[in-house]
């Protein structure tokens, strides 16, 4: 298991060929109360940086984007019947969905914790 993490403030936790992507901490800080998540469609195919997905709160919309190229394999209904979830539980229960990757050398674009930590404190 590897966790990444995206300039646009996503998070990829790998397992082999498949990740699961949520929102990151401070994404949820700075958006505020979840209200609204839009989850790709099962099955379809997206390139990195693709939209795939809008979360909304009670201060703005943000898209959610596709961290690497890949085929959603799952969303998380849990999510869409209480978006709350993205602000209790971002790196667990919050999850958004999970994407079978097409080209994971595009993950060695990604940032680990420590980058992620020192970026999103810039």
């Amino acid at each position: 298991m590897t966790i990444k993490y995206t300039p646009d403030h996503e998070w990829l936790n790998i397992e082999g060929d498949t990740a699961t992507v949520g929102i990151t901490h401070h994404a949820q800080d700075a958006l505020g109360d979840v209200v609204f998540v839009e989850l790709p469609e099962v099955g379809k195919t997206f390139a990195a940086k693709d939209i795939a997905g809008v979360v909304e709160s009670v201060k703005a919309a943000a898209d959610v984007y596709m961290p690497a190229s890949g085929e959603i394999l799952e969303v998380n209904e849990a999510l869409r019947a209480d978006p709350s979830l993205a602000n209790s539980d971002p790196l667990g229960a919050g999850w958004f969905f999970k994407v079978k990757l097409s080209n994971p050398g595009e993950l060695d674009a990604l940032m680990d914790e420590t980058s992620y930590s020192a970026f999103s404190a810039a």
